[in-house]
């Protein structure tokens, strides 16, 4: 039968609809993913339409997947994140919801001190163990949406569960009413999607959950989890690992809405942000993260990442706060105690820092070149340079003139006499033996010594 399709306003056959195919057998793509070798990556050479949805949102799993890789926040760092959340994302609330537990006190006492604020973004939602009790809990609590977990790959359903495709599917449906029953609207976390055998379960079982959804007039959010990372942006890859494919299948023969789509992915091949937004493109408005991609194993897409893709893709922030990065990067290293690895992007001590002489020189002469766009503007950090073996005068001059907020005729550059008498000196230490990178205490004292006290000690 030829029906006119809303997304595409044209006919389009929708006669045929998948069923599920209940096989003796887990269908584990042994040709993909070899135990013993680096999973491979086929093609079909089938490519699908690109199709950014009118909006796009981040959602954010800070508490739930975040928080099961590290040591528990406190309900204090809960809301004071929380609360950064809602200042980087905005009044148009671009980062739409975030997650919690609520098994513990705990975990209910941080829900109800961020509930207290008032704030609209982001929604608080939760992720809970699919039974009677916990909807009841979800409710109880004044929260609208819940998470429910529907492992979808053959590794999950026949080896963790033990059960037969109908099996998971009959148990997932079932879990899928009682969330209705108790007026809560599922969220189901579709795990291991990478790995499923997209047309022979994960399409019927949607299409079965998008007719339940119907039925009952509550709406059923599809998260796609690529729990591995294994998911690629490649456009004319196969399924099960092809991102565009899933989110192209999902829409074109489940018809999940883009607003009731959202892509979870893990970074285990260095692929996290590339899926996450390639899922945007081809048409699903969220994409789930964590502040600083602090998650299971390599973690998730971090959230910061994604900041500075919509701004790439959209050609706006829509009222984000970027500065707030900066403030909650700080937080982390100063009172949750967290190590920011110094190369992270956007976060790291190093990310917006050169070391090279030749790169120093080009950023004295003008900061465009080097950097990678104006950092002080959006995450109120200044580009800076350390000064070490390899630096010379251009990196000693930038640094003065950064660290004094020097510019015009004020400036320095690496001609300056104060510039060649620092720099005889520090050449002097490293030919002594010296290895390490001077601190900004050193240079300081080094500036005030040959500028005859013109410059103030800031670190004494």
């Amino acid at each position: 039968m030829l029906e006119l399709s809303k997304k595409s306003n044209l006919l389009e056959d929708e006669t045929y609809k998948y069923s599920l195919q209940d096989i003796k057998d887990p269908n584990l793509y042994r040709d993909i993913f070899n135990y013993e070798e680096v999973p491979k990556v086929a093609f079909n050479h089938r490519r699908v339409p690109i199709g950014m949805p009118k909006e796009i949102w981040i959602t954010d799993t800070s508490f739930r997947d975040g928080m099961q890789s590290v040591e528990p926040y406190t309900v204090e760092q809960i809301v004071k994140l929380y609360s950064l959340l809602s200042k980087l994302g905005g009044p148009y609330g671009i980062i739409r919801q975030t997650e919690f537990f609520v098994y513990s006190e705990k975990d209910r006492e941080a829900i109800r001190r961020c509930q207290e604020l008032g704030l609209r973004f982001p929604e608080i939602t939760t992720w809970i163990r699919a039974n009677k009790e916990d909807f009841k809990l979800v409710k109880d609590l004044g929260i609208s949406e819940t998470g429910i977990l529907v492992s979808c790959s053959d590794y999950h359903i026949f080896k963790k569960l033990k059960m037969t495709r109908r099996q998971a599917m009959d148990m997932y449906l079932a879990s899928v009413a009682q969330a209705f029953e108790a007026g809560v609207m599922p969220r189901c976390h579709l795990e291991d999607i990478t790995r499923a055998d997209f047309y022979g379960f994960v399409v019927p079982f949607v299409n079965e959950l998008m007719k339940m959804s119907r039925d009952a007039g509550i709406p059923v959010r599809i998260r796609a989890c690529d729990t591995m990372g294994y998911g690629v942006p490649y456009t004319e890859a196969a399924l099960p690992r092809s991102v565009a494919g899933i989110v192209y299948g999902l829409q074109a023969y489940s018809d999940v809405p883009s607003e009731m789509l959202e892509w979870h992915g893990h970074n285990d091949f260095y692929m996290a942000v590339a899926n996450a937004s390639t899922a945007w493109l081809y048409g699903a408005s969220a994409v789930n993260c964590s502040l600083l991609g602090i998650g299971e194993r390599t973690g998730n897409v971090p959230l910061e990442a994604m900041v500075m893709q919509y701004a790439s893709l959209r050609g706006s922030m829509d009222g984000m706060n970027p500065n707030v990065i900066t403030e909650i990067a700080e937080f982390f290293k100063n009172e949750i105690g967290y190590s920011i690895p110094a190369m992270t992007p956007f976060v790291g001590q190093n990310f917006n820092t050169t070391k090279a002489g030749i790169h120093a020189d080009g950023m004295l002469k003008d900061e465009e070149i080097y950097n990678i766009f104006d950092t002080k503007k959006i995450l109120n950090r200044s580009a800076v340079v350390t000064v070490g073996k390899n630096s010379g005068a251009a990196s000693i001059a930038y640094w003065i003139n950064a660290h004094y907020n020097l510019s015009g005729d004020q400036a320095v550059d690496k001609k300056s006499k104060i510039v060649e008498e620092i720099r005889a000196e520090i050449d002097k230490e490293y030919e002594s033996g010296r290895e390490t990178a001077l601190t900004t205490e050193e240079l300081e004292k080094k500036i005030n010594k040959f500028s005859g006290g013109k410059f103030p000690m800031e670190n004494t």
